[in-house]
């Protein structure tokens, strides 16, 4: 169901096949997630402008990828 802005919804989250070792890599990553967005927003109120960009793709053998960013800054005026 495609919502307001026109973005498809993402498929329910089924993590009931996920091993021990892939949950605690996505709590790694929501973790580093949480620390970021909390860091955007203090560098925001401290006037800066902060873009982040995918500047890589990681892939493995197995056909899983994640996406790499770069941050890109602009003092504020």
């Amino acid at each position: 169901m495609a919502n307001k802005s026109g973005f498809q919804d993402a498929p329910p989250d089924d993590r009931s096949e996920l091993s021990p070792e892939q949950e605690s890599a996505i709590r790694i990553v929501a973790n580093n997630l949480h620390r970021l967005n909390e860091s955007v927003v203090k560098a925001v109120e401290a006037g800066i402008t902060v873009e982040l960009m995918r500047t890589a793709r990681y892939h493995n053998e197995s056909g899983n990828w994640g996406d790499q960013l770069t941050p890109v800054i602009r003092p504020g005026k």
